[in-house]
Order: structure tokens, then C-alpha cells, then sequence
């Protein structure tokens, strides 16, 4: 058998750092903030998060493509990375109910990546220097045509990037039997997180991220939920309008990660963009109210303010990160309204912190009594 000759691949960091590959996916040329994210396993559900708009994700984990893609396990309508990083890429793979290999699916859908490069020295140097601009190109090999190119690649900090992913039109999702509704603020949602409602007899009617309070009102929710999303929460002054709406109301109101971060803001915190962000299946997270730790999945490379949490008369803090104390969780005094930086949902991962739905349904229950 003729072994195929793999084509060069360049990707470039902001720094000058210049590392040489193989061309896996697209070919083609693709810039953004480059990320790692530590989980063994997931690989398709992090391409496609719409949390990672805009980035270049790095897999640590040595192996990457072995178990194929399967369509009915994508969190969005396709992969929303702009480029992808892998130290040993697989071409075959041995899970029967793939759908494609993972070649032919970044293919497919445009994704331009490399392999066979030193992800631990990537790594090391991303946790060190912190998150940074890079660029991906099986096309181009003359450095300063990469330079170039990649100084027409927007910084992350100040980007609003939720409209990007966000639905263009409102859509509804119906369970078997509809105990409640709610309705949903999509900055980037994961259809796990939706799954977590349906299955908990909420109907979920989405709306896009520039929606009104009044027309999410004339829903008549039982409760808002604010979803996760890509770029800068601070550049957001659109959803922390309408999240001020809601408090005043006073509904139960859930938000997860970017939802989080809105949330925060709109009751007078600040948030701040991190080093080089939390993103992996195996984050150690503490709930305040109970004590007790939980193993939970994240993806962010912001962070709402500690101090700003702990100075203000409205919020209470309610979960920290045990690996470097930041913001995990917050509430809101006197309303029915919390919110969490890292993914109930995990899917996949741990399951410590589905709780946080059923909490969720509680209130809606409490309130409606009233």
C-alpha cells in the first residue's frame, strides 16, 4: 500500500512562535484565540459549543479523531471553532455508530487544522504567556504572509460575539408533557442544556440575543434562563438590559457561563478577562450554601469580578473554583435568581452539578405558589 504524503501545515502565535505540521481538515487559512481544553473525551461536543466562537482550540489529550463523529452529538448546527490543534491525529477510527471519520467532518464543514506538533510546548507556553491570537494555514508557509495575516485577526477582549451564534428566529421546543415554560435568552446555548429542560417537562421557547424583555414577556414564561455564549459579557449592554427587566419583574431567572457573566453585571458586578481561561471536564468547584465539592465541565475566558460579588448588597456568592478561588456561583438577595459559571449539563463529564435544573424548577414551583 502507498503511503499518502501528509501536506505541511503552519500555525503562527501572536508571540512569533512558529510550529510546523500536517494539514488535518480544510485546507486553508483561519485566525483566532487560541485555547486548550483538558478533557480526554468530548472532542465533537467542544467543536461544536458555540461558547468557542472564535478561537483556535488545542486537545491535550494525545489522541484525537479514534471514535469518528457522530451527527446526533453536535451542541449546535456544526463546529463553531475557527481552527483546530492536535498532537497525534487518528484517520482511523472504531466506533460503530460513527457517522464519518473526524477528517472527513472538519472537511465537511470547513475547518481548517494541524497535527503532529508539540502540544505540550503549546500548552505550557499558552499557561505561561497567557491566551493569544495564532493563525492556522496549510496554504501559506512565507512568515510574513502569516504575520500578515494574522494582524487582521480581532482581539477577544471587547468582541461581542453572541449574535453571531445566537438563533435569527424564535423556535420552540415541546416535551410529551408541558409542566412549564420557559423561556430562553440564546447567547450561544448548547442543545444539552435544552435537553436538561424538556426533560424536566419545560417548554423552551428560544428567542434570538437582541430580543426584547417585552416580547420574551408576552411568552408568559414561568421562568427565564440566560444561556452560555462566546465573546466579551462587557460589550453585552443589550442582554444586561433586558436581564435588568427580568429582576424587576421577579421571576425565576437561571443563567449558565456567559448568562452568568450578564447576569453579574446587570446587578452591578464586573468582570474581567482571565489569563488563559478555565476550559476542561475535571474543574473542582465548592457550593458555599452546602459544602460540598463538585467536579464540573467549563469553557470561559472570562470571569466575573470576586471583590465586585463580595462588595455588593444584592449578590451572594455561592460557589468558588477551588483551583484558583474565582467566581463559580452566584445569587441574587431577595429574588428568585442564580446563576453558575461552569456546565450542568457536562455533556460530556461529570454529572455533580444537575442539581442546579432541579433547583431551577424548585423556584419556578415556589414562585408559582405565591
Amino acid at each position: 500500500m502507498k503511503i499518502q504524503k501528509k501536506k505541511k501545515a503552519y500555525l503562527l502565535l501572536a508571540d512569533g512562535q512558529l510550529f510546523e505540521g500536517s494539514s488535518i481538515g480544510s485546507t486553508g487559512t483561519s485566525g483566532g484565540e487560541i485555547c486548550f481544553n483538558t478533557g480526554m473525551t468530548g472532542y465533537q461536543e467542544i467543536y461544536t459549543d458555540p461558547s468557542y466562537y472564535g478561537q483556535i482550540v488545542v486537545n491535550t489529550n494525545s489522541h484525537i479523531g479514534n471514535y469518528g463523529a457522530v451527527d446526533r452529538e453536535n451542541e449546535s448546527d456544526g463546529p463553531k471553532i475557527k481552527g483546530l490543534v492536535i498532537n497525534d491525529f487518528s484517520d482511523m477510527h472504531s466506533r460503530f455508530e460513527a457517522d464519518s471519520s473526524l477528517d472527513e467532518y472538519l472537511k465537511k464543514n470547513n475547518i481548517v487544522g494541524i497535527a503532529d506538533l508539540d502540544t505540550r510546548k503549546l500548552v505550557k507556553s499558552i499557561r505561561s504567556q497567557g491566551a493569544m491570537n495564532a493563525i492556522i494555514s496549510s496554504e501559506i508557509s512565507e512568515v510574513e504572509k502569516l504575520k500578515a495575516e494574522l494582524k487582521e485577526v480581532p482581539n477577544m477582549d471587547h468582541l461581542e460575539l453572541a449574535t453571531k451564534v445566537s438563533t435569527k428566529e424564535p423556535y420552540t421546543l415541546t416535551p410529551d408533557q408541558v409542566q412549564y415554560k420557559v423561556a430562553v435568552l440564546d447567547i450561544g446555548v448548547k442543545k444539552s442544556i435544552l435537553t436538561n429542560f424538556t426533560d424536566r417537562g419545560c417548554e423552551c421557547k428560544v428567542f434570538p440575543a437582541e430580543t426584547s424583555f417585552a416580547e420574551m414577556k408576552a411568552y408568559n414564561p414561568d421562568g427565564y434562563f440566560l444561556s452560555n455564549g462566546p465573546g466579551d459579557p462587557a460589550e453585552m449592554g443589550y442582554a444586561v438590559e433586558t436581564v435588568k427587566e427580568i429582576l424587576k419583574e421577579g421571576k425565576p431567572l437561571f443563567g449558565i457561563c456567559l448568562g452568568h457573566q450578564v447576569i453579574s453585571l446587570a446587578c452591578g458586578a464586573t468582570t474581567f478577562k482571565m489569563h488563559h481561561g478555565h476550559r476542561g471536564l475535571n474543574h473542582p468547584v465548592k457550593n458555599l450554601i452546602t459544602g460540598l465539592s463538585e467536579v464540573t465541565s467549563q469553557n470561559h475566558g472570562f470571569a466575573v469580578d470576586r471583590d465586585s460579588v463580595e462588595q455588593s448588597d444584592n449578590l451572594e456568592l455561592t460557589h468558588i473554583n477551588l483551583n484558583d478561588n474565582t467566581v463559580a456561583g452566584i445569587r441574587v438577595k431577595g429574588k428568585p435568581v442564580f446563576s453558575v459559571q461552569h456546565h450542568p449539563e457536562a455533556s460530556p463529564g461529570p454529572h455533580d452539578s444537575r442539581y442546579l435544573f432541579d433547583d431551577f424548577i424548585q423556584l419556578i414551583n415556589k414562585h408559582k405558589k405565591k
